[in-house]
Formats: structure tokens, sequence, C-alpha cells
């Protein structure tokens, strides 16, 4: 029997860090029992390309999911030390609300490609240099095999790759793509706490969780992420009736 050629037990043992237990390897918790206990290994991969899409084409969805993803780069950043590299082909961040959900801009590292696809080199460059304690991605098509690699070297780095997936258009659903991601969340807007007087209270978020490895789907109400990055589980709502009464409110991100 012929020996194994080297490029090939090097392709194999990188495939095996994808298929090994979650449990096996380093995870960041969202610090709450309805979904950490929800999570393969007690919470977030730390070494896995996780993807988010908005669940409607909505401006407050849309900032509902760029929220949810900054506040865990915001938690890995403080966990880690280092910073994050946010890549982009759109120049539209609001640095001010990036910080309420944790994510300083002195610990932010802003990358703005042509296209997706100098996006994608950009991603795996700065994850194979090990800088970045985290990377957020936002792009409109993926393909399957470019997850693949994403996944193999967030992997090999230990460092989340957290994919903002895009609408190509008004119907088409971003998490529709096949993907290689270890996880494959929707977030939506969800109406925010009535206060006792007039004003918009703590953004609350419908998570879903569409996909994840060795897991189930589910999805929960939560308040969005505070100035730690961290999220919240609402307090009891009380009469139903009195909190839908009236016209809907949403948060402002």
């Amino acid at each position: 029997m012929f020996a194994a050629p080297t490029n090939l037990q090097h392709s194999l043992a990188r495939l095996r860090t994808i298929a090994v237990p979650v449990a096996d390897y380093r995870v960041l918790p969202f610090e709450i029992q309805g979904i950490d206990s929800r999570l393969s290994g007690g919470g977030l991969r730390t070494g896995a390309l996780h993807e988010a899409a908005a669940h409607s084409c909505s401006l407050v969805d849309d900032a509902a999911t760029t929220l949810f993803l900054a506040g865990i780069a915001a938690r890995e950043s403080a966990r880690t030390g280092g910073p994050v590299l946010w890549a982009s082909c759109r120049n539209d961040l609001y640095a001010p609300g990036l910080e309420q959900a944790g994510l300083l801009s002195a610990n932010v590292i802003y990358a703005q490609p042509l296209d997706d696809a100098a996006l994608l080199a950009v991603i795996e460059d700065a994850v194979r240099d090990g800088t970045p304690s985290a990377v957020i991605a936002e792009a409109r098509q993926v393909s399957m095999v470019a997850t693949r690699r994403l996944q193999l070297v967030a992997a090999d780095a230990d460092i989340p790759v957290l994919l903002l997936r895009r609408r190509r258009g008004r119907e088409q659903d971003p998490l529709g793509e096949p993907s290689a991601a270890w996880t494959r969340w929707r977030i939506a807007s969800a109406p925010s706490e009535r206060l006792s007087v007039a004003g918009v209270g703590r953004p609350r978020w419908s998570v879903e969780l569409a996909r994840q490895r060795s897991g189930t789907s589910f999805s929960m109400i939560v308040e969005g992420c505070d100035e730690t990055g961290c999220l919240a589980v609402p307090a009891a709502l009380g009469h139903r009736t009195a909190e839908t009464a009236g016209p809907a409110r949403y948060a402002a991100a």
C-alpha cells in the first residue's frame, strides 16, 4: 500500500477539524439559558463560520441583524483583546449605533473591497494572519465552496467568522442558498417594551436559529445588545392585551 501524499494528509486533517464534536472547541456563550442550552457545546463555536440574515428587506430588520453580529464580535473582542475586522463593499455603517452594541470604533478595522470575490480573499488572509479576534463580513453572493473555505480557515485559527448575508432581491431568502456554516440565524425587529412615559424602550429582536450542526432550530424574543454586546431575556409582559394595545412601536437601531 502506498503512503498518502503529504498534501492529501493535510487536507484530511483539516476536514477533521470541522467533524470533531463542538465540545472539543472553545465556545462563546450568550449567557442566556434559552439559547445556550440549545446550542451544541453550550454556546457559539468560536472557530467556525456563522451566518445571519434579516428576516425581511426592511431597514429595521437589517439594522437588528447588523447589531446582533456586532454584539457577538464585541464580546469575543473583549475576551481575547484583539480588534474586529469588518469587511463590506458598502460604506453605510453608523459607528455610534455599533458602540451601543458594545463595539467601539477604536476596536474595529474596516475593509472595503471592490466586490464579493475580493471580500472573501480579504477575510481568508486576515483569518490566516490571526490578527483579528473576530471577523464580520457583508456579502450578497457566497458559493458553497467559498463557505467551506471560510469554515476551514476559521476552524484552523479558532476565530469566529460572522457572515451577514444580504438579499439580492426582495423575495430572495439569503439562507435559502446552501452553506457550510456552523450556524445560520434569521433576525427580525420586534415591538419594544412599553414605557410609563412617551418614548422607545430597549429594542427587542426575534432571533431564529434556522440551522445548526448537531442541533435543532429554535426561535425566541430577546432584548437587543447592550453596551457590552450582551442580549437579555425580556421581563414578564403581564397582560398581553395591554402589551399589544395601540399602534405598534419598533425599536430604533
